[in-house]
């Protein structure tokens, strides 16, 4: 599931494209006709992102609430080809076009509607920076459910998937199993700076990478982009980039949670 710094990407790519000029709007799939119909040839406002939701403005009030889900992509393509029928939404201005498929959600809300997805969400970190800490520790503090969990919850932390949860907790030093409740405040604190730091990388890279330099050159390149650009992710069994443990997988909330026993103690 694309995490957090890949919407806010995605909403700033689909704003340099479309914003500011008449858009059509189509459903080649015929599922989304009726949504797509409603702003067919109107401009967008902006495009923006909380979390994973992704949310497009139009001048009539309407907007465009999509979440990719597990399986959803909304990528750019060649204006000039024919789309094929499996696209939920097209966008095009004649010379950018984008398409939509297999959303988790797509649907016409209002503004209402948008206040009401958004209230159920925990601080963004890439829409709060700094600001976000405080509610970001009271969300610990009253929780004692494993941070490796509760991480995955979007009312405690907004954009966090399966990929930066690993990382974070490895960078942090903290054991996946750690209560929220345990974690000091200066930890949580560290925690959320960090979040803001790697999905701000993320969101410019358009990609996760979460090595630091300093650790660059203590594990030999394996030519794999994604292992070499990680701590944890997908790593078990090989060599940690910090000692000379290796890598274990567990599960937490129904996901592979990875981690270094020896940097993550218990």
């Amino acid at each position: 599931m694309p995490e957090g710094h890949t919407i806010h990407r995605l909403a700033a790519d689909l704003s340099k494209d479309f914003v500011g000029a008449p858009v059509s709007a189509d459903s080649p799939q015929g599922r989304f006709s009726e949504g797509a119909a409603l702003v067919d040839g109107e401009m967008m406002l902006k495009s923006e992102a909380w979390g994973k939701h992704l949310f497009c403005h139009w001048e009539s009030g309407n907007i465009l609430h999509v979440h990719l889900g597990l399986i959803g992509k909304f990528r750019p393509v060649d204006p000039s080809l024919p789309p094929p029928d499996t696209i939920r939404l097209r966008l095009s201005n004649g010379s950018k076009s984008w398409h939509l498929t297999g959303p988790q959600t797509c649907a016409m809300v209002l503004a209402d509607d948008l206040k009401h997805v958004v209230a159920k969400l925990g601080p963004d970190p890439l829409r709060l920076g700094v600001r976000g800490i405080r509610r970001f520790l009271q969300g610990l503090s009253s929780s004692n459910k494993p941070i490796g969990a509760a991480l995955l919850d979007q009312s405690l932390l907004a954009g966090i998937g399966n990929v930066y949860r690993s990382e974070i907790l490895f960078l942090c030093g903290i054991h996946p199993e750690t209560p929220c409740n345990a974690i000091t405040d200066h930890d949580g604190e560290k925690l959320w700076n960090l979040t803001v730091d790697l999905l701000r990388k993320g969101r410019k890279l358009n990609r996760i990478v979460t090595v630091q330099k300093e650790d660059s050159g203590n594990v030999p390149l394996s030519g794999n982009e994604r292992e070499d650009s990680v701590y944890a992710y997908k790593r078990e069994g090989l060599d940690c980039k910090r000692c000379q443990n290796q890598i274990q997988i567990t599960s937490l909330a129904g996901r592979s949670m990875w981690h270094c026993p020896s940097c993550q103690e218990r």
